[in-house]
């Protein structure tokens, strides 16, 4: 399989610790797209402790690395989302436009201090349910109250949660006890999708083949495209996703 979409990425210029100018975001782009890489949902930082990054200054800079596509002949979907920081008030940002959701859908990529209680993570989950929104926890294999506990991940998913794992974890980037968890996630069917969580052409690359042949070969063929294409896909759609 040689036909990904990367749901996680900061390959946005300026906005965040990711790329720091549009010559490094063309550089991760040639690379993904040599790797399969066919779209990408753009998912700055969205903090209380930094600077909100307007809507508008998001459209020019992926409006800008289109253009600069074009002119080197890549080819690559982009569109506009965020990794949203769970904090009070964040349901009155989203109302206000302050927030973004991904690809303008009803999903929202959300990420937690990795300390983070357990309850006060599953509330945050529960408060993007009620608001109306699908959730997506952002590498879920970070936070160390859902790894020691036994249904963890199940009772997020069964609240209605999408578990986004990152492909470094399941190469084994991240230590050998985070592959562990993650590959155990994966042969329990727990995993939504795969992404490169991506930042720079240094440590953070936005690499999902070797991770994608893994998980072919080890989870089969239709697992491996539910989770870097067909669910990406529903996102980018606003379609539902089977939980299961």
């Amino acid at each position: 399989m040689k036909n990904f979409i990367d749901i996680h990425s900061h390959i946005l210029p300026g906005v965040d610790d990711g790329a720091d100018s549009f010559e490094v975001s063309m550089q991760m782009l040639r690379y993904a797209a040599a790797d399969g890489i066919t779209g990408i949902i753009c998912t700055p930082h969205n903090k209380p402790d930094r600077r909100h990054v307007p809507f508008s200054k998001l459209v020019s800079g992926v409006e800008k690395l289109r253009e600069m596509m074009a002119e080197e002949a890549v080819s690559m979907e982009l569109h506009i989302g965020s990794e949203l920081y769970y904090r009070s008030g964040i349901m009155e940002e989203m109302r206000n436009d302050m927030a973004r959701t991904m690809a303008g859908s009803q999903y929202v990529l959300v990420e937690f201090n990795p300390l983070a209680d357990y309850e006060y993570l599953r509330n945050g989950i529960y408060t993007f349910l009620m608001g109306g929104y699908h959730p997506i926890l952002a590498h879920a294999e970070r936070y160390g109250n859902i790894i020691t506990r036994k249904r963890g991940i199940e009772d997020l998913i069964d609240m209605g949660c999408c578990i986004q794992v990152n492909a470094g974890s399941i190469t084994g980037s991240a230590g050998a006890g985070t592959k562990r968890f993650v590959r155990r996630l994966l042969k329990q069917r727990q995993v939504h999708f795969i992404a490169t969580d991506a930042h720079d052409m240094k440590k953070r690359l936005p690499n999902l083949s070797n991770c994608a042949d893994f998980v072919s070969k080890k989870y089969g063929e239709d697992y491996c495209r539910e989770l870097f294409y067909d669910n990406p896909l529903y996102v980018i759609r606003n379609e539902e996703i089977a939980l299961y």
